[in-house]
Parts: C-alpha cells; structure tokens; sequence
C-alpha cells in the first residue's frame, strides 16, 4: 500500500510542477500556424495553376512544407500589433499544361497580428534554410 501510495504522490508532485507553464494556445505564440499553413496549402490545390488539370485524377500531390523561418519585427511592427513573423517554403507536385508531373514551389509570409495569422506572397527563399536569396 505504500508503494502505490508514494507512486501517486510523485505523480502528483510532477503533474503540479508542470502546471505551471502555459500550456496549449494560450501560451505558445506560434497557436494557429499550422492551421493557416494547411490553409495555404489547400488554397494552392484549389487554384494554383499546376494543380488545375484538365484530367481529374491529375491533381497536385505531395506537399511539403521544406522551411520556416522567423524574420525580425521592426518597432513600427511591434506597435501595430504583430508579434511574430514567420517565412515558409511549401513544394508540391503539380502538372504543366501538356499533362506532365512538374515540381512547384512557393514561398509566404504569415504574421500574427493582435492574435489573428495572416499570409502574404514572399519572394523566393532558400528551400532549405528559408534565407532570403
């Protein structure tokens, strides 16, 4: 009875010491990313030119998200509300106009600004780093 009894009582010390930190949405500032990133990513399987074949069983495949990356909030940014930006780099296989497997990729911009994600289109980066080239 003692051992069951002292094995619950250190399950109870360390479940109370990591009660402490935030946990969930509320304290991670990346909270949404992920949902805005499957969100671009559908947007570019329902409109992206590749990804619109003529032939139904050809569509786009094998998304892959190869970087992200923060980039610096400038005072200004601060200011007005955003607290992180992040760059990523999402390749796909796509379609050329003749029907042929072709591999794309683009790059977006997601900042969180007073708690909400927003994407912009990006210049091209580095697939593997997410460095600005």
């Amino acid at each position: 009875m003692k051992i069951v009894t002292g094995g619950l009582a250190l399950s109870l010390i360390l479940l109370a010491g990591c009660s402490g930190r935030p946990n969930g949405a509320a304290g991670d500032p990346y909270a949404g990313l992920e949902d805005a990133i499957r969100a671009w990513k559908n947007e570019v399987a329902a409109t992206d030119r590749s990804c619109r074949s003529k032939d139904p069983a050809q569509k786009c495949e094998m998304f892959d998200i190869s970087c992200k990356a923060q980039r610096v909030i400038t005072p200004e940014e601060q200011a007005s509300g955003v607290s992180v930006k992040v760059v990523a780099d999402m390749t796909w296989s796509g379609f050329d106009d003749k029907g042929a497997s072709q591999p794309a990729s683009s790059a977006a911009l997601f900042e969180k600004t007073k708690g909400v994600w927003s994407r912009s289109p990006y210049k091209s980066v580095n697939p593997e780093s997410c460095a600005d080239m």
